[in-house]
């Protein structure tokens, strides 16, 4: 898995298509916004800080607060790697989101997204 393009591709680029991703199936922007924050601690005003310094997602991801210590109870193939096992961790925390994102908008319940 060695797609480092991601990593220096501004955060608030990909951003709008998590949006829209969770739009189109009937969820919020508030509910993205609930598992960002969940995931890395931001805030509300971290996030968009975030989005306004175009930050990409490396920056993104090391200026997170704290990555919750819940992401050890996702388990899941996205995009052919079993996300628990992927090594680099900036990319697992990547795919956490994609993933996070994608059970958003199969309808999932927000308790069982965040691993309540």
């Amino acid at each position: 898995m060695q797609n480092t393009k991601i990593f220096t591709t501004a955060f608030a680029s990909v951003y709008p298509h998590y949006i829209q991703k969770a739009e189109k199936k009937g969820r919020t922007q508030s509910e993205v916004h609930e598992i960002i924050c969940w995931l890395t601690g931001y805030d509300e005003q971290g996030l968009q800080q975030q989005l306004e310094h175009r930050n990409d997602f490396k920056t993104f991801f090391d200026e997170a607060p704290q990555i919750n210590p819940n992401v050890s109870l996702i388990k899941s193939v996205i995009c052919g790697y079993r996300v628990e096992d992927i090594q680099d961790e900036l990319m697992r925390n990547i795919r956490y989101l994609d993933k996070l994102i994608d059970e958003l908008a199969k309808g999932k319940k927000m308790e069982k997204i965040l691993r309540e």
